[in-house]
């Protein structure tokens, strides 16, 4: 266990990406367009082996508003509505599916919302049936759902694990039940345990369960309740977000008052006893906001350098080409992202005229993908070997990176960066602050090309 250092979390605590890609999505742009989009698939297909595929799902639905969502969902209970969706994203498979050539296998597949267990189980079987159809999913393929247990049966598990998936994430956020209601998702613990009992019954391969930090009314001695709980359910992986509160992001956050958030110096000391808590549990700190147990595949990946990070976080496949599928989707194939429309009926009418749905994306140059390459490998390793780098982009790495390296003094000063022997090391307290570190090798911030106003580091 590393000594957390509330002092430097203050300092560093502002607002940053968390690289889920890189450019990050506020760089995307509509002057990238479907054909061009099409124009990379076509390359990927016809390279000398072209890579597995990672598949992801948006169901954006909803039965219930929870105040804190950050997702890009709708509110509604038309069944109609939802089977008219199912029917278009089927065309959208069909579409795409029409441009991959054979014999690329799946080796990643999730589904993500909104709730995708807002379908019902007939509607799960269906649409994973086609999907199962149309592509060829390997059969130790990683294929997970989120899940929400309000409203869910055993039926819908069941429904998940006949058509192949193995894997479960599901929103926990907090068990204390002011915070619940303050936050419009009233979730009583023993209906979480219920769900998690048919899970293991079901022998699905692993579940996840995420909690927020900085809600409502939270304090380091409710949350402390939520945190010894969820040691006791044991999940494989856990996930510890920071609440962002970005009410001209997302309006309905507004529901939320300000002054009924925790104060920053408690909100630090839950994420401090969170972390203390999780650790002497016996969890991997991964880095950032992700814990898994040491024999989980997260943890191996750490350990083996194999970890990789992309739209749905933490994974471990690398070197994919990632499909998205519905509304909002965003895909990483080749050089370039593509991000689907936002609206149903903008989805509807492009898929109708027989055109992909991409609503704008980018193509990366050159030194988009050396910055990639080396956001991705300090975010997920945790350390930079330069000689590495510059053996795979031809170029002099102090060099390069001169400005870079000279932002981050500060950083080695501060114990959260160690450089020497030609490598880059975050060391246990950095892994909390590592998006402020890898922004120091972000073009656009270091430009002030980016002017989004992202959610906190911590």
């Amino acid at each position: 266990m590393f000594e957390i250092d509330l002092r430097l979390i203050k300092k560093y605590d502002r607002p940053g990406p968390r690289y889920t890609s890189y450019p990050t999505a506020p760089q995307f742009n509509e002057s990238f367009t479907s054909e061009r989009y099409l124009d990379e698939i076509i390359r990927t297909n016809n390279a000398e082996n072209p890579p597995d595929l990672s598949l992801y799902f948006h169901i954006p639905y909803c039965d219930t508003l929870c105040y804190f969502c950050g997702c890009n969902m709708i509110v509604t209970r038309n069944r109609d509505r939802i089977k008219e969706y199912l029917k278009y994203l089927k065309n959208e498979i069909d579409m795409l599916r029409s441009y991959i050539i054979d014999g690329r296998k799946v080796v990643q597949l999730h589904w993500g919302g909104g709730t995708p267990t807002h379908l019902n189980p007939d509607e799960i079987t269906d649409l994973k049936s086609y999907i199962n159809k149309n592509f060829e999913i390997d059969i130790n393929a990683e294929q997970g759902c989120e899940i929400d247990p309000r409203g869910l049966t055993k039926a819908h598990l069941e429904a998940l694990r006949n058509n192949g998936f193995n894997r479960i994430s599901m929103g926990v956020q907090d068990f204390n039940e002011k915070v619940q209601k303050a936050v419009n998702r009233i979730q009583p613990e023993d209906m979480t345990r219920q769900v998690i009992d048919w899970i293991r019954e079901l022998k699905f391969h692993s579940f996840n369960l995420d909690l927020i930090y900085g809600l409502p009314f939270q304090t380091v001695e409710s949350f402390s309740e939520t945190v010894d709980k969820i040691i006791d359910i044991s999940p494989d992986r856990i996930a510890v977000f920071n609440f962002a509160h970005v009410p001209w992001l997302k309006k309905h956050q507004a529901l939320i008052k300000p002054e009924d958030l925790p104060e920053p110096e408690e909100k630090l000391q839950i994420l401090k006893m969170t972390i203390e808590k999780l650790t002497n549990a016996g969890y991997v700190f991964i880095g950032m906001d992700h814990f898994a147990k040491p024999d989980d595949e997260l943890a191996k990946a750490l350990r083996e350098k194999k970890l990789y990070r992309n739209f749905q976080g933490y994974s471990t496949h690398a070197g994919c080409d990632l499909y998205g599928f519905g509304i909002t989707s965003i895909s990483q194939i080749g050089r370039c992202y593509a991000q689907n429309v936002k609206k149903e009926k903008e989805y509807y009418d492009k898929l109708n005229d027989e055109i992909l749905p991409t609503e704008r994306g980018f193509y990366l140059s050159d030194d988009d993908l050396l910055r990639r390459f080396v956001i991705t490998r300090i975010m997920c390793d945790f350390e930079l070997d330069f000689s590495s780098v510059e053996k795979q982009f031809n170029m002099e790495f102090e060099n390069y990176f001169k400005r870079s390296l000279e932002n981050l003094s500060e950083f080695v000063v501060d114990g959260l960066v160690e450089i020497k022997n030609r490598k880059l090391i975050v060391t246990p307290m950095g892994r909390l602050l590592v998006r402020n570190i890898a922004m120091n090798f972000d073009w656009y911030i270091e430009q002030k090309a980016d002017k989004t106003k992202y959610s906190r580091t911590v």
